[in-house]
């Protein structure tokens, strides 16, 4: 058994986050990971999942993204916070943010980062970046499941040209952004319940959209090259993904010059592998956290970026 703790907690920019804390039942913690969820989505759709991570020994932080879940519609949120309003200069501070509540809270143990679809893409853009450094040096590793580099069907570019005009004029509007929960599971449960949850709206701002869409192009055609060579990855995808391109994230690890690099494919499975029934979602997690009690090294991230 584990438990869970929820609490609101000041973040960037003083925006409040809805915040929960899996911790083993029993035992002293063995590692920490800081979790970063998806697009349109909320933490507690994960609850199976990181209760089974802190049964094997893990502390699990994670919170609802600024202009997602309970941050975007509680009533307990922000006086500013808006549904859907978010963007790359906002999530990347605020994954910073997260490592070091966990970190603080958790000085002793090795850290993690996992993120999945969007948050997938935002964990493997973060290790690219200048100004995240010192937050990725005290990394043991970084893991990916069905990450949003590129969609599996990209909008074509003359959609993608007017967004980021729009987008320029009006960066906080919301639009249409459907995620079709059929294309999530194999479980119709989990279709049900997606399309039915009240912390999900079909809809983000053009801001959103498109830094999303555009983090996963940088990091594809150049951002890869700064990723720290010491630093180990695991990326996790469904090979009939119809939501984030898996060939995408083949190339991402053919092209990255971690060290220690690892793409694990499960056939025939969706979006969520988390989701998948028939034992999918437990061999998943399983396999994730096998790989991380692999990497309980001290922190490999603080080597020096690839040359460009």
């Amino acid at each position: 058994m584990s438990n869970f703790t929820e609490a609101w907690i000041p973040g960037p920019k003083s925006s409040s986050f809805y915040t929960r804390t899996y911790t083993p039942a029993s035992g002293s913690p063995r590692g920490v990971v800081v979790f970063i969820h998806g697009f349109i989505e909320h933490i507690a759709r994960y609850e199976h999942v990181h209760k089974r991570w802190a049964e094997k020994g893990f502390v699990i932080f994670t919170f609802d993204q600024r202009g997602f879940g309970r941050t975007a519609l509680d009533s307990k949120k922000s006086p500013d916070a808006i549904y859907g309003r978010t963007g790359d200069t906002d999530q990347i501070p605020d994954i910073a943010w997260a490592l070091r509540v966990a970190q603080e809270a958790n000085p002793t143990i090795p850290l993690f980062l996992m993120g999945h679809s969007m948050g997938g893409g935002l964990v493997l853009s973060f290790a690219t970046r200048a100004n995240t450094q010192d937050s990725v040096s005290q990394l043991s590793g970084i893991i990916a499941t069905s990450p949003c580099i590129r969609l599996t069907k990209p909008p074509a570019g003359v959609a993608r040209w007017i967004g980021s005009r729009v987008r320029a004029i009006l960066p906080n509007q919301n639009i249409p952004a459907a995620v079709e929960a059929k294309y999530l599971s194999h479980d119709p449960e989990v279709v049900k319940d997606n399309e039915n949850d009240p912390l999900i709206r079909r809809s983000a701002s053009l801001r959103a959209v498109d830094d999303m869409l555009n983090r996963g192009e940088n990091l594809i055609t150049k951002d890869y090259k700064k990723w720290p060579t010491a630093l180990p990855v695991l990326v996790v995808h469904g090979t009939e993904d119809m939501v984030c391109s898996v060939e995408t994230a083949k190339q991402f690890i053919e092209k990255v010059p971690a060290e220690d690099k690892r793409i694990s494919l499960y056939e025939g499975g969706y979006h969520e592998l988390q989701n998948e029934p028939n034992g999918v979602k437990e061999k998943f997690v399983d396999e994730c956290v096998a790989w991380a009690e692999a990497h309980f090294a001290a922190p490999a991230g603080d080597a020096t970026q690839a040359k460009l």
